[in-house]
């Protein structure tokens, strides 16, 4: 509208010059400014029913009272000063802030008093509107920041409420809390994968509230006799008027033991059984912090089940994390029955096992369920003891052709782990796929596969097949772990997996696994084969550098939709991996499949084919941005080329194999690669980190309901049915609601 409604008077435009001066246009005067009390004069004219249309609640607030007539002083608790080391006195920086108010306001009235021109009494109100804008918001755009003596910028009200470092985030949301222990961790075989080994220095140091009962005052008793520097000891007595007796500080604990009665509540320190909460940062997913079981140890690292560093994301190179210890009764129960880790085996992301074997487990598993491996009767029996299995004995297999002694296989040993009635048939990571011959010819040989790849399982006895990552690996889905938990309970997957894991520790430690020279040493001949396929490769690619520099299309045909550099960059390249590819092929051959190294990469426990080609054979192409390495002088990647030189090894191909080492210049390009890498990692962590951030500020009010819609704080409907097929994924078989293979293995060998 251009006229009032109510008076009719007329609209001028309106401008803003930031971030306070406000200009009315009208016909007669021009641009002239409007101050403060014209604004405020105006909002307090406007109607009730006006309010309602500018999407304001005229019964709690009103307009005029965003334009402040007194200026609120917060008090001196929010604005503490200091006094420094030397004695002098430091003020707060709002009390700075505040000081220049007052000072540029008692200027002000002078001004106007003494009837100055209008001109400074108008420089000294912007002065003056200047900090008391600063004193809200001291990063306002348009107008330079308030600053301290020494030049760095005032941290006045926003600063102090907004941001990462800001009250809410830093001191509401997330703060410091008591109760809580940091410091580094260590790996423990022996522990079960619901425990976590605590410093016995940390464990008298953090306290569960007990209260005395007439069941547990004698407990009690001896427990403030130890007091707080014996172990199990406690700390503190609260008397039932709230008063606390600070035991450290106490001369004769008898007497004051002969004061406890029930109602009286005690601090005693942390001890084996105890329930924490356990947490390694980043906390990316729900798995990040878990209840473990406290077993109080010597040292002063947090021990943990290696099995538990997968959903923690968690190493031994230096990492720290956090326990905290639930201080209720009602908090200790969620721990234990929510949050223990044996209730989080099944990852809710994709409804595996994100727990499971890894490294020296899977490559032990694999040794131990090999057709090659049989154990004497004494070994049989220390393995199953070590796998905590009692009163059972598979029978023997066969017997040894020299000794007559009896023979046990590996397979019927790691047999007896599994529940009597599981009945399971998968394939490992030896499967060859289409690769297969048998496959080739129409049909799987299923139990009679050349390389034993083939996993079946009737009523708890392992038929054939090898146990590699596929069956026992942690993030697998349909593994004998996912099968065991799923179909039995989460109690008889953690079972399974701290027995298979004793029993392959003794194996693996009897057996001894490691890595030498031998491992990736290749012979003359393999060795002489590699240097040719090299040569011919690094032939042929200047074969095509040649006919690129001469034009001849012949030989290099431009490919669609590449310039003519492009062609060639992608044939050398393809001509280069071919290479790289043939002389692993080549050293693998030699190598074979026994030596450890290979096994390790095969059964999927670390490391890959790529790893041991590198180490064996040929390290292959660097690459910048997925191109050859093209950039470093002019006209040439490093003084020791030509200028112009297209050809593998000035574009950053090693022919060297690690085992052999890099001359200096294929090592600097390999740095150069190594770099990317590097740089590529960090910069992703970060952007990942903020999408994640924002994603669940978008989504932290979504909850499914009682009827199975999913909705938003509102009640607005998200989603009609939960995922919009009412399967929760960590109690799904990887995302289907069921699996009919399983089943029928189950239905074809009920006992």
């Amino acid at each position: 509208a251009k006229n009032c409604p109510h008076c009719g008077a007329e609209r001028f435009k309106i401008k803003i010059e930031k971030p306070t001066s406000f200009l009315e246009e009208t016909p007669e005067e021009g641009t002239k400014p409007i101050n403060p009390k014209e604004v405020r004069r105006r909002f307090e004219k406007m109607a009730k029913e006006d309010l309602w249309l500018h999407g304001v609640n005229p019964d709690v607030t009103r307009p005029e009272w965003t334009i402040l007539t007194v200026l609120p002083i917060p008090p001196v608790c929010v604005r503490p000063s200091i006094t420094l080391e030397s004695g002098i006195r430091s003020e707060d920086d709002l009390t700075h802030k505040l000081v220049d108010v007052i000072r540029i306001n008692q200027r002000l009235r002078e001004n106007i008093d003494a009837g100055s021109p209008q001109l400074i009494v108008e420089d000294l109100w912007e002065l003056l509107q200047y900090h008391v804008t600063t004193y809200f918001n001291n990063e306002v755009s348009g107008i330079p920041p308030a600053r301290h003596r020494s030049g760095r910028s005032l941290r006045t009200l926003t600063q102090r409420l907004k941001g990462k470092e800001g009250r809410f985030r830093s001191n509401l949301s997330g703060k410091r809390v008591d109760f809580s222990a940091r410091t580094v961790i260590s790996p423990n075989p022996y522990l079960s994968i619901n425990q976590v080994g605590v410093p016995k220095e940390i464990a008298r140091e953090l306290t569960v509230p007990i209260k005395v009962t007439e069941w547990n005052i004698e407990e009690m008793k001896q427990l403030v006799l130890n007091g707080p520097e014996n172990h199990p000891g406690a700390n503190y007595i609260i008397r039932p008027d709230g008063r606390r007796i600070d035991l450290r500080f106490v001369q004769h604990r008898e007497m004051i033991t002969e004061t406890l009665k029930p109602g009286f509540q005690i601090e005693r320190h942390l001890k084996d059984g105890d329930y924490v909460l356990f947490n390694r940062q980043p906390s990316l997913h729900r798995m990040s912090i878990m209840a473990h079981e406290v077993k109080v140890m010597n040292d002063k690292t947090f021990r943990l089940s290696l099995c538990v560093c997968p959903p923690y994301n968690a190493d031994f190179d230096g990492d720290e994390m956090n326990l905290h210890v639930p201080q209720s009764e009602e908090a200790r129960a969620e721990a234990k029955i929510l949050m223990r880790v044996q209730e989080h085996i099944l990852s809710p992301r994709f409804g595996g096992p994100v727990i499971g074997g890894i490294q020296d487990f899977i490559s032990a598993a694999y040794t131990l369920t090999r057709k090659e491996s049989f154990f004497t009767k004494g070994q049989t029996q220390l393995l199953l003891f070590a796998g905590n299995i009692k009163n059972k004995m598979p029978q023997p297999a066969k017997t040894h052709p020299e000794t007559g002694e009896p023979l046990y296989s590996g397979k019927s040993i790691f047999s007896q782990l599994l529940p009597e009635t599981l009945n399971m048939e998968t394939t490992s990571k030896f499967c060859k796929g289409k690769e297969c011959p048998n496959k080739k010819a129409g049909k799987c040989a299923k139990e009679e596969c050349p390389f034993d790849a083939y996993v079946k399982i009737i009523n708890g006895n392992m038929i054939s097949g090898v146990i590699d990552k596929k069956t026992f690996g942690a993030m697998q889905s349909q593994s004998i772990l996912h099968r065991i938990t799923k179909d039995y309970s989460n109690e008889a997957g953690r079972i399974f997996l701290d027995s298979a894991v004793q029993m392959l520790l003794v194996l693996i430690v009897q057996m001894g696994f490691t890595m030498g020279i031998d491992d990736f040493s290749v012979s003359k001949e393999t060795q002489d084969d590699i240097l040719s396929t090299l040569h011919a490769a690094e032939k042929d690619a200047d074969k095509y550098i040649e006919a690129y520099l001469a034009g001849d299309e012949k030989t290099l045909p431009q490919q669609q939709g590449h310039t003519y550099e492009e062609t060639l960059e992608n044939k050398v390249q393809d001509v280069l991996q071919e290479a790289r590819e043939k002389s692993g092929d080549m050293a693998m051959k030699f190598l074979g499949d026994d030596k450890h190294a290979v096994i390790m990469t095969k059964t999927g426990a670390r490391g890959n084919l790529v790893n041991l080609s590198q180490m064996a054979a040929v390290v292959g192409q660097q690459s910048v941005r997925n191109q050859r390495i093209n950039r470093g002088y002019k006209d040439r990647t490093l003084p020791h080329f030509h200028e112009h030189d297209l050809g593998a090894e000035a574009r950053g191909f090693v022919r060297s194999s690690y085992i052999k080492g890099l001359t200096p210049t294929e090592f600097f390009f390999h740095a150069m690669g190594g770099r990317e890498g590097l740089v590529d990692t960090a910069v992703r962590t970060s952007t990942s980190g903020y999408m994640q951030r924002r994603l669940i500020n978008a989504l932290q009010d979504v909850k499914c309901e009682h009827d199975f819609t999913v909705r938003n704080a509102a009640g607005g409907v998200i989603q009609f049915v939960f995922g919009d097929d009412l399967i929760d994924p960590s109690k799904s078989d990887h995302g289907a609601a069921l699996d009919i293979e399983a089943l029928m293995a189950k239905a074809k060998n009920l006992k």
